[in-house]
Formats: structure tokens, sequence, C-alpha cells
């Protein structure tokens, strides 16, 4: 706003609308924590969530607060189907893939990684981590704790309310500017 003129007869709009928030969950044990997520983010921000098929068998969506809406992967590829345009897959095999791969980057993403204490040390992750750093994504990195497998380590994705509070501190409203006719 420091570079956009307010002209004479504008007004600024200073009422708080909610920011629109976009949660994801993948096919990790951790999608058990997806129902807390979008809880407590419904309480502040307009929320849809996108589920993959993987992480709906963690997902009690009768469970989801009633004003959060769910898009899985059937929502994605029945629209395709009925417009009759084919896909070409490559790496975006699922919708929350599609989200990812189309978004822009100028718009914050988060990610809170969960996964096998094994995995989360392969220097493969390192270097996908990496690279998603570089395209700006901020990375809510997982917690120590037993894991679903049974081994200790890091891996568990954050609490819920450390993810929620992550994005909320770094949330920085739009001011709109109202012109009046």
């Amino acid at each position: 706003m420091a570079n956009q003129e307010i002209l004479p007869g504008s007004t600024i709009n200073t009422e708080s609308t909610k920011p629109r928030i976009l949660l994801a969950a993948s096919g990790s044990v951790a999608a058990i924590k997806f129902e807390s997520l979008c809880r407590i983010f419904s309480e502040w921000a307009e929320v849809r969530a996108v589920a993959t098929n993987s992480a709906l068998h963690f997902i009690d969506k009768k469970a989801l607060p009633s004003n959060v809406m769910l898009f899985t992967d059937d929502d994605e590829w029945s629209s395709w189907k009925k417009i009759g345009d084919g896909i070409a897959g490559g790496l975006c095999d699922n919708l929350l893939t599609c989200i990812v791969r189309a978004w822009d980057y100028n718009k914050p993403l988060y990610v809170a990684p969960a996964m096998n204490t094994f995995m989360w040390n392969n220097p493969f992750t390192k270097r996908h981590l990496d690279t998603i750093g570089e395209l700006g994504i901020t990375q809510i990195p997982p917690i120590a704790k037993r894991l679903a497998c049974g081994d200790y380590g890091t891996g568990a994705m954050a609490e819920p309310s450390e993810i929620y509070t992550t994005v909320r501190l770094s949330y920085k409203p739009r001011v709109v500017v109202d012109e009046c006719s």
C-alpha cells in the first residue's frame, strides 16, 4: 500500500476479513491430526481441505468441521471425465500434487512433513526439502517422539497447535482500499 495513492473520497476497509487457508493431508499416519488442524484453523480462517486417497484411510470425513469443504482426488478426476480431456499425469498424479505444481509462490505455502526417522535422515529428503525451500515454501519440521512404527526419533508431524501458531504468526492481512465513485 506504500506505493498506492489513496484518492480523496476513498475509504480504507479495516474490517478484518478471514484469511483463506488450504490445508492438505497426504498418506502418512500423521493424517490422524488433520481433523484437529481443520478445527483450530476454521476458528480463525475460511478453510478448504485437500486429502489424497491414502490420507483418507486416517481421516474421518464426518468429524471435520461442517464449515470445512474437503476435496479429494475423486473430485478432481471426475471433473476431468466430465469434460473429456486427457490428463498428462507426470508427477501430478493426485489433486494435492496438482495444486502444489500450479501454486503461485508469491503466496505463502507451508509443509509439515511426517515420516519414519530413517526416511527423514535420508540425503534425498534433505535435497527435496532444499528444493522446496528455494521456492519459498516454509517448512515446519517434524518432532522427535515414539513414531507409529515403534521407533523413537525425529519424524512425527509437528503438533497442530504448533502448525497453527507458525501460520498465524506469519499472516499479514491485506488492506483493501474501497474507491468511492
